[in-house]
């Protein structure tokens, strides 16, 4: 007759649980008895060791079943229990005693194993769980114990879900404070901007009369007096004459880019805009890689392939931070390849716009492609998942495209996927309704 082995206790493997907590990071017990064994050996184990849930029989060291401590004890109470099982082989108890057992394997999440257990029949709620660790590797789980570990798996998701939403309603804050600074400063650069583009065709006609009354005086007189060829040598009148107009046209192209500069910061500002707006896509892509413009001077080449596009009932604020994050998460990629490519490697970004009919609704589509490094398979199906992010700490938040995709779901019905290969690049697809219908049931 063996001896029944001393419980042992396998302590978590980890103090913090998460909801891919296994079970085999909990606190087991191990208490093995051969079923020739008397039942008066199992009775001196549990009064020794009052927290040992049940044990585990075996016969020739196989899993047989098991005997919980509540079951033994409720046999062991009842009249003439302690002289029909105290003495006699644990088998003849096992025969009497014997349940459904619940057995799961060691990879089981505590969570999935706390739903299994409390979907037995009520009789055997409270009974032990069997874990199997490996072939015939067995020990015993108080159920207590898992519920405990399912309540604190419960309260850290809860309060994860909470921080998430939290972060996320700061995230969009930040947001919309930025594009409030911005539309301030878009109104405060807007009027000086305007006063130097609109008085810039103004004075580039007052310089050609002033020009051409220098070229009169000139051919009226031939004989100038000596201080006027002085003056003319040292403001070097022949180079100025020919300089002024050029730098007059630089100026009114510099000021018709600033006022570009405005527009798209105040298209982008508009992120929490409450209603609808119709504008034009390809005006809205243009403005972000205006703002971009200075990471796009990188040696990064852009091209674009623009069809017919119809005009675009929706948030235009919203879709240029759609562009926003896409783009720039673009140049991002491009950025890190262009340390290890080869000198000959030309980055490009590629954004393609075509209307398209489908099920009787019209659809405008927008591809944003990069020849980057590309997404590793392995975390492609999480990139949209709040703050997940493979950027460095401080670089990124990881809600760029998990609001992305909220964006053009959720705020205009629409989609957005991508398709990635590694070394080749990757490919944002942003597909939004603009049938009358469609458009109409969400305003």
């Amino acid at each position: 007759m063996s001896q029944p082995k001393s419980p042992e206790l396998y302590l978590a493997k980890t103090s913090k649980l998460t909801l891919e907590s296994t079970l085999q990071e909990l606190s087991l017990y191990d208490f093995q008895i051969e079923l020739s064994s008397l039942g008066k050996e199992v009775a001196y184990k549990f009064n020794t060791n009052p927290l040992i849930p049940g044990v585990i029989l075996t016969r020739n060291r196989c899993f047989v079943g098991i005997i919980s401590r509540r079951h033994f004890l409720e046999i062991m109470s009842r009249p003439y229990g302690i002289e029909l099982f105290f003495k006699r082989p644990l088998n003849s108890l096992y025969d009497f005693t014997h349940t459904d057992v619940l057995i799961l394997s060691g990879d089981t999440l505590i969570v999935e194993a706390a739903k299994l257990a409390l979907q037995r029949h009520a009789e055997l709620i409270y009974e032990p769980i069997v874990v199997q660790l490996e072939p015939q590797v067995f020990r015993l789980i108080d159920i207590h114990q898992l519920l405990i570990a399912q309540s604190n798996i419960h309260e850290l998701t809860t309060r994860l879900l909470d921080e998430k939403t939290q972060a996320h309603l700061v995230q969009t804050e930040k947001m919309a404070s930025l594009g409030r600074m911005i539309a301030g400063i878009a109104h405060e650069i807007r009027n000086p901007v305007n006063s130097i583009n609109g008085n810039s065709e103004f004075l580039g006609n007052y310089c050609e009369d002033l020009i051409g009354l220098v070229a009169a005086y000139q051919r009226e007189f031939s004989q100038k007096p000596p201080k006027i060829k002085e003056i003319e040598s040292e403001i070097e009148l022949d180079f100025l004459l020919e300089d002024l107009p050029k730098i007059l046209q630089s100026m009114k192209l510099g000021a018709e880019k600033l006022t570009q500069i405005v527009a798209s910061f105040r298209n982008f500002s508009r992120m929490d805009d409450k209603k609808r707006q119709v504008f034009d896509i390809h005006e809205s892509i243009d403005g972000t890689l205006l703002i971009l413009n200075n990471n796009l001077k990188k040696g990064i080449e852009v091209i674009k392939n623009y069809g017919e596009l119809p005009t675009f009932l929706g948030y235009s604020g919203l879709l240029s931070q759609v562009f926003m994050n896409i783009i720039a998460n673009a140049i991002d990629a491009l950025m890190d390849k262009q340390l290890e490519a080869d000198k000959n490697w030309q980055p490009q970004i590629i954004i393609t716009t075509n209307s398209l009919e489908n099920e009787a609704k019209k659809w405008i589509v927008i591809k944003i492609a990069d020849n980057g490094p590309g997404i590793p398979l392995e975390i492609q199906e999480k990139i949209f998942e709040n703050f997940f992010t493979t950027k460095p700490l401080g670089k990124g938040t990881g809600l760029g495209l998990a609001i992305s995709n909220q964006i053009v779901t959720e705020k205009h019905g629409g989609k957005l996927q991508f398709n990635s290969q590694l070394d080749v690049g990757t490919e944002f697809e942003i597909i939004l309704p603009v049938d009358e219908e469609t458009n109409l049931s969400l305003l």
